[in-house]
């Protein structure tokens, strides 16, 4: 990728998820493909695989948009979400397949261009019912091969983390017109509506665990007022924090963690260098605060990752009136050293 990177590496937590992944996509495939060849002998081989692969490919998605907001509600499931980038991946590849094969049998064995045969060979545009859904999918693979292309941590560098994520939450979008792809090509094709019933499911669980889990943030996001002469807010008590762990608060446009650790507090920009992660919903591992979501590390009481990792958050300063814990919200310079407050 460039001087600065070496080739992807797969630990041991890694490859035992690539091949869990990988027996599941293949038993899937193989199912799918008996339960039809046994149920409608007369179908293709060509129409076989883009059942099968586009099948498969809308269930990965689902999957992918779940691990979100399933890790958000019970954080054991957090290594799902520290390899999800495999599974996006893998899901492009098997959204390509699925792509080209429609676009050999659709498109390729006429005497125009199979690209221009995808947008001309309907010309519904102005009709609901009678859209050309092949084209929805088609916007739909380009953004998922942007996220598959852009997936290493050399673009997540380049582009910075603001950009990446931005970039990254278009999924949306293509899962959007995902939906409308497959509602529409079952109007259109299929008699049965049992694939807009199992679709109306997958998009009723993503929208509602999405809404859970904001609500349960909402519940727990505290936004003190600040109305002390000296900055400080009173933001909590001390036995509120579980010890290693953090309270997370806001105060105007300040996202702070607060830490517990070895009978001291310390507070941080709440906001990973990485991909945005949590650091309030991590904890510290080895002296170091650990981000839930890819394992990045950072000192509590300077905000800087241990050497030889370079990234930096900012620090606060913090004062403790009995078991009050006050914050000043003024952030300092990312990598500032604060001296922690003792609590013992």
């Amino acid at each position: 990728m460039a001087v600065n990177y070496s080739a992807v590496l797969w630990n041991r937590q890694k490859k035992i998820y690539d091949r869990i992944m990988l027996g599941l996509i293949g038993l899937y495939l193989v199912l799918f493909i008996l339960l039809n060849v046994l149920f409608f002998p007369e179908i293709t081989a060509e129409t076989l695989i883009i059942r099968a692969t586009g099948s498969c490919a809308i269930i990965m998605l689902h999957i992918i948009l779940l691990i979100g907001p399933i890790c958000r509600l019970n954080s054991k499931y957090l290594p799902i979400l520290y390899n999800r980038r495999h599974l996006g991946v893998t899901m492009f590849i098997i959204a390509l397949i699925h792509g080209l094969f429609s676009m050999i049998q659709f498109h390729a064995l006429g005497d125009m261009n199979p690209l221009s045969s995808l947008f001309l060979s309907n010309t519904h545009y102005g009709s609901l019912v009678n859209f050309p859904f092949q084209t929805l999918g088609f916007f739909a693979l380009l953004i998922l091969f942007l996220m598959a292309a852009t997936s290493h941590d050399f673009w997540l560098n380049n582009l910075s983390p603001k950009i990446w994520k931005s970039l990254h939450m278009l999924v949306y979008v293509a899962y959007a017109l995902l939906i409308m792809h497959v509602v529409l090509g079952v109007i259109q094709l299929e008699k049965s509506s049992v694939y807009i019933v199992l679709l109306g499911i997958g998009l009723f669980c993503v929208i509602g665990l999405h809404l859970v889990a904001a609500f349960k943030e909402k519940r727990v996001e505290f936004r003190p007022q600040k109305d002390s002469a000296d900055d400080f807010v009173e933001v909590c008590d001390v036995n509120e924090i579980d010890e290693n762990r953090a309270k997370v608060i806001l105060v105007g446009d300040e996202n702070i963690a607060i830490f517990k650790y070895e009978g001291k507090l310390s507070a941080v920009h709440n906001v990973c260098k990485h991909q945005n992660g949590p650091l309030g919903e991590g904890k510290i591992v080895d002296g170091c605060i650990t981000c839930p979501w890819h394992g990045y590390q950072y000192l509590p009481e300077n905000g800087q990752s241990p050497p030889p990792f370079k990234e930096k958050v900012c620090t606060y300063d913090l004062k403790v009136v009995g078991s009050k814990v006050f914050v000043n919200p003024k952030p300092h310079a990312e990598g500032t050293a604060v001296e922690p407050v003792k609590i013992t």
